[in-house]
């Protein structure tokens, strides 16, 4: 079978590290050896798949349906690695191989075309955040995970660089937020990272399960940031949607027990760190999108 990686996946490398051609390049090979290696059956490549990694459907020896994933350096998939043995499967996609070849993760099988965002929005917000919840854990004490100041810190210095004359008042508030709500961080938990409602998948042992983490260390408001813009299109379109946003920034708080201000301070980072990276790869009108969003904060 060839592993042809999906154009979703092509054209997302492409935007963000033109240098990943090789990886690329390999990747047809290096899936042929890990299904062999498995003694794995395919069933087929999962599309339009991800942004960052191969997804691979197949069945091990024994019948069990599992998935393989290859994903190159800069997706962090060691990371990834770490924290779903870290999670043991409470509220994540379980990890069926505690190591194995760098890059290549294999898991257990969920629903890949079923995710929570095919929901009613107010039940699949209600899903997603409770199974965000679930995520939150004490970090190990020897962990190696990216902190939210580190990871927060590059993205602020690309912030700068890609600010232009409309985008710049919303870039300086950005960083203003990101430097008052780090000078008084809460406890740190261990974090998904890129938690969204895509990235929460049916399941068999439990309804709803997460996946695809690149995992960070720090306060939850950071994690749970990154939701409350789910479904961006559908608030822009909406006469109401600034008043729709700010409704979920409230509920969202209260339910998961974080600081509705904290909250606010970094989804006005994350939306418009989005926005900006989001217009120097070309991706203009999604930039526009978010920074009209974060507008709204």
């Amino acid at each position: 079978m060839a592993f042809e990686p999906p154009r979703r996946l092509v054209k997302a490398l492409g935007e963000a590290a033109p240098g990943a051609d090789d990886w690329l390049a390999k990747l047809p090979e290096a899936a042929r050896r890990a299904v062999a290696l498995r003694g794995s059956t395919v069933e087929r490549v999962q599309v339009p798949g991800g942004r960052s990694s191969l997804v691979i459907l197949v069945r091990l020896p024994d019948d069990t349906p599992a998935v393989l994933k290859l994903a190159p350096g800069r997706a962090r998939p060691e990371s990834e690695r770490a924290a779903l043995a870290h999670w043991g499967g409470l509220g994540a996609v379980r990890l069926l191989e505690p190591a194995g070849a760098e890059g290549v993760l294999l898991l257990e099988r969920l629903h890949p075309d079923v995710s929570v965002r095919s929901l009613p929005e107010a039940k699949s917000m209600l899903e997603a955040a409770g199974t965000l919840r679930r995520l939150w854990v004490e970090p190990p004490t020897d962990h190696v995970f990216e902190t939210v100041a580190e990871r927060t810190g590059r993205q602020a210095e690309a912030m700068r660089a890609g600010a232009d004359a409309q985008s710049a008042p919303l870039v300086e508030a950005a960083l203003a937020a990101r430097e008052e709500l780090l000078a008084s961080a809460p406890p740190a938990r261990l974090l998904h990272g890129v938690f969204r409602q895509s990235k929460v998948l049916a399941g068999e042992r439990s309804p709803w399960l997460a996946v695809g983490p690149d995992p960070v260390v720090g306060e939850c408001a950071f994690d749970l940031a990154r939701l409350v813009r789910d479904r961006v299109e559908d608030l822009i379109a909406s006469p109401s949607g600034a008043a729709t946003t700010r409704r979920r920034v409230k509920r969202l708080a209260e339910s998961l027990e974080v600081d509705q201000e904290r909250l606010r301070g970094w989804t006005l980072f994350r939306a418009v760190e989005s926005g900006v990276r989001a217009r120097r790869v070309g991706r203009t009108q999604d930039g526009e999108l978010l920074l009209e969003f974060a507008a709204w904060l």
